[in-house]
């Protein structure tokens, strides 16, 4: 009886078997169909969503060389001076990437820029630390970047005798990762964005780019030393470089789209205009004046006051003017020295406002007198000051900064 259940049971099992597969196929055969449906439905959505995107059609034009365009880097780009030259850069019909971390920048200036030129491929904004070499390194292999402005550093004087180890780092340090990135990348051309602070206390006037440089405070220190790690850098390759020393900032774009507005933590350590204005606008009870025991003809500082819209002139002609295995040096200045009592006057009557004024013994670092001879620079790059009446850029400055009562952080209408 054995034997004969045995072979009963797998004739059984046999059927069972293929029966189940018979069932399973006629129930499973639509389930599977609209799978296939779903998938295929999901795919072509997939597709069509792809083809409206930026990248589908090709790189992003950021990330590749055009004939007859010439991209950018401006480090900096969200700050005071980097933010003009942008807007020059771009009403030239050039490409522009801005890299700043806005420690010192304000968004609000990029936001206003990217209003202005909303055109693909014209600016693009990128976050980033130029102390963090893997991120700079990123941003050089996904870029093709033709030329390097650097603007980005600290630049305070009296804030670099307190903290000089940030300035060495932020200037100096930064600017070697800047460089090791543009090796690395094959970017050729650098406009230097230095300053006359690196010639410290000179012996007479004015200052030319042959005077020596003996810089008095950390500022003037880090500046020097990443001017000597580029020359050094470019004595063996064939960079194109261009390194600016100016001199006093002022001003703002006279159209009124930019201006400066500096951190309210940084007041005490900023320039003299926005004290000014601050003043003027009661956001600080008076303007202080340090040192009025300088020898000079009424005791204060003199310094060469240039225009914002005339310094970024200067680094575009700058750029323009480069050529490989060349190295230019230029002061950029109006060649005029005014003292600081002459600038809170001429403030006075920009503003219109009786400026509460209290002297104060000097700031650690601070030097009595620098102007320039800007003769080298307009004999190499046709370049002279235009905005030099004192008063008329601090006007044009005072419309920015009363239409702007917050920064970048609100607008108000105003006429002109």
């Amino acid at each position: 009886m054995l034997p004969v259940n045995r072979n009963r049971a797998q004739p059984r099992a046999s059927r069972s078997w293929f029966s189940g597969m018979d069932y399973t196929d006629s129930r499973q055969k639509p389930h599977f169909l609209g799978k296939v449906l779903m998938v295929f439905l999901l795919t072509a959505i997939c597709i069509i969503v792809l083809k409206q995107s930026p990248g589908y059609n090709g790189p992003s034009p950021f990330s590749r060389h055009e004939p007859g365009v010439t991209h950018v880097l401006v480090t900096g780009g969200a700050g005071y001076i980097g933010s003009h030259a942008t807007l020059r850069l771009l009403k030239d019909n050039y490409r522009v990437t801005i890299v700043d971390n806005l420690s010192r920048g304000n968004l609000g200036a990029v936001k206003v820029l990217q209003e202005q030129f909303p055109q693909p491929g014209r600016l693009q904004f990128i976050y980033a630390d130029l102390g963090d070499g893997k991120a700079v390194n990123q941003i050089f292999s996904e870029n093709a970047f033709d030329a390097v402005m650097h603007f980005a550093a600290v630049a305070y004087v009296g804030e670099s005798t307190l903290d000089p180890l940030r300035y060495y780092h932020n200037i100096t340090s930064n600017t070697l990762v800047v460089l090791e990135a543009m090796a690395a990348h094959g970017v050729k051309t650098l406009i230097y964005s230095s300053t006359c602070a690196t010639y410290g206390q000179p012996e007479k006037m004015p200052i030319t780019e042959d005077t020596p440089q003996v810089p008095i405070n950390p500022y003037g220190k880090a500046k020097k030393m990443a001017e000597d790690i580029i020359l050094d850098f470019s004595k063996n390759n064939n960079m194109a470089v261009m390194i600016l020393r100016y001199f006093n900032v002022i001003g703002s774009d006279p159209e009124g789209r930019l201006g400066e507005a500096p951190r309210p933590e940084l007041r005490e350590h900023g320039r003299i205009s926005g004290a000014c204005f601050d003043a003027a606008l009661g956001i600080i009870p008076g303007l202080k004046v340090k040192g009025t025991d300088y020898n000079t003809e009424d005791g204060t500082c003199i310094r060469d006051y240039i225009d914002v819209t005339d310094l970024v002139d200067a680094h575009v002609k700058a750029l323009d003017k480069a050529r490989p295995k060349k190295v230019g040096i230029y002061n950029v200045g109006t060649g005029k020295g005014r003292s600081v009592r002459e600038f809170v006057e001429a403030c006075k009557k920009a503003t219109g406002m009786d400026i509460k004024v209290d002297y104060l013994s000097r700031r650690p670092g601070d030097y009595a007198e620098v102007y320039s001879n800007p003769s080298k620079i307009n004999r190499e790059l046709n370049w002279s000051a235009k905005y030099t009446d004192l008063e008329k850029s601090l006007r044009v400055a005072w419309r920015w900064q009363m239409s702007h009562r917050n920064g970048y952080g609100s607008h108000l209408a105003m006429d002109s």
